[in-house]
């Protein structure tokens, strides 16, 4: 192999960038449910947002923020986030102006 040979970034293809390809739909898109529950809490009252689809650090972020504005406490759990307490209406409010169509679920 003759010397100099070897060109790893001659392509232009290899110096662009990858483009991330978005495999997520639209916030206002994905049907996020927000419910108020208290079965298997012990008798206590939990507000439960389900169908995010986000990343977990943003899922973190976004129940930090709702703590927050809520001011409770909360935690995640697999793919839903809990609030304790009945937070349904600031929920809706707060995935409203944040971009999400949210419905409440149940009743």
């Amino acid at each position: 192999m003759p010397k100099g040979s070897w060109r790893e970034f001659d392509s232009s293809g290899s110096k662009a960038r990858p483009v991330k390809q978005e495999s997520m739909t639209l916030k206002a898109q994905r049907p996020v449910r927000v419910q108020r529950t208290r079965g298997g809490k012990g008798g206590k009252t939990v507000t439960i947002i389900s169908g995010l689809e986000l990343q977990p650090s943003q899922s973190k972020l976004l129940l930090k923020r709702l703590k927050a504005s809520c001011g409770t406490g909360g935690t995640l759990k697999e793919d839903c986030l809990e609030l304790q307490g009945d937070q349904v209406d600031a929920v809706l409010e707060y995935l409203r102006n944040a971009g999400f169509a949210p419905k409440r679920s149940g009743g």
